[in-house]
């Protein structure tokens, strides 16, 4: 049986995806709750590591609140990981001292490559039991955000083992034996699919698909072996919970030439990196998505002289919202674990009173 959960008491978030009109500019920040934050920190060394800490539901709980309790942010998003899915797929996720994700068994040859199953969704209940505490603990106060990797993001770190530089062994596979990549690429497709859409019943009410190593790939084969799955991946999602939309943002950093083609991918929300001019964004979606994003995280490490003036710049940018048009204010990428916190306080204030201000003008 679903679980009941408090009226949402700030829809700020939600509205703004859907392109709705409110107040101001809703913002909330890419890996808001991190290492950035002495809090985080702390609980982290409680939990022992940081797979203890994704894995225990009252530790992600505890984190998820923490940037919510110090800042007036307008979402929360769950805490967890982009590679639980591999991990669920028995590659043998762990974390290497300084060195990032890694896995035991990256998929290298045909024999594991055909293999590769999706994984039994048991393996990820404790990832659906933390959406389910969270979106309790929150009350109300705000919308919870679930996630994913996107299918090619994923496929980079199961081909390549981990991080990369230059994605030469992914990309050698995707060149070489595309017909193996699709096979990786179709199992992540409806692996992701599953399970966004079991956050959404755990209590997730948007979802968003990080497709982060998108922007490493060549025109057309972007088109081919990422957008293409995420298409899919958008086109099983389950869209409404009783009666509420629950919207997808899609955001491939990198990704700016393909703004058109992304915004017709079937999400009410496409996120940019700071590369993009979001004036001419905002002209080349036109109604079809809202934006997200894009302040250069570096900005956190300006004067607050200077963080103020960059958010007048963002959101003078997009412009004043007019009806059809959607914008939630965030970073371009992950915030960094050295930014200072007061930063984010001078951020969050000045987004709230910048854009209440902009949205006064000539009324």
């Amino acid at each position: 049986m679903p679980t009941a959960f408090a009226p949402l008491q700030n829809d700020t978030f939600l509205r703004a995806l859907l392109r709705q009109p409110t107040d101001y500019t809703p913002l909330w920040l890419m890996r808001q709750a991190g290492r950035y934050l002495p809090e985080y920190c702390a609980t982290r060394k409680r939990a022992g590591s940081f797979l203890g800490l994704a894995k225990n539901p009252d530790y992600a709980t505890e984190v998820t609140l923490q940037p919510l309790d110090r800042y007036a942010l307008d979402a929360a998003i769950l805490f967890s990981d982009i590679l639980t899915v591999p991990d669920a797929m028995g590659l043998g996720l762990y974390f290497a001292e300084g060195e990032g994700p890694k896995f035991e068994r990256p998929l290298r040859d045909e024999k594991a490559v055909m293999a590769l199953r999706a994984p039994d969704l048991g393996e990820l209940r404790y990832v659906f039991d933390a959406v389910t505490q969270i979106r309790g603990a929150l009350q109300g106060r705000v919308p919870l955000i679930g996630f994913s990797g996107s299918p090619w993001t994923l496929a980079c770190y199961m081909v390549e083992g981990g991080g990369s530089d230059d994605f030469r062994t992914v990309k050698t596979m995707l060149y070489n034996r595309p017909e193996l990549m699709r096979h990786i690429l179709q199992t992540n497709a409806d692996a992701v699919a599953a399970y966004l859409n079991a956050q959404i019943d755990a209590g997730a009410q948007a979802v968003m698909i990080f497709d982060t190593w998108g922007g490493a790939l060549a025109d057309g084969i972007y088109q081919q072996f990422s957008l293409d799955y995420m298409r899919q991946v958008v086109a099983q999602l389950r869209r409404e919970v009783n009666g509420a939309r629950i919207p997808v943002i899609v955001f491939t950093k990198g990704g700016g030439l393909w703004l058109e083609q992304i915004a017709d991918c079937g999400a009410d929300a496409v996120g940019v990196d700071w590369t993009v001019n979001l004036t001419q964004a905002r002209a080349r979606v036109g109604q079809r998505v809202a934006l997200q994003g894009n302040l250069d995280p570096t900005v956190l490490f300006a004067s607050p002289q200077q963080i103020e003036q960059e958010v007048a710049r963002v959101l003078a940018a997009f412009g004043k919202p007019t009806a059809g048009s959607g914008h939630v204010f965030n970073l371009g990428h992950g915030i960094s674990q050295f930014t200072p916190p007061e930063a984010v306080s001078v951020l969050v204030e000045a987004v709230h009173r910048q854009s209440r201000a902009l949205r006064q003008q000539d009324v």
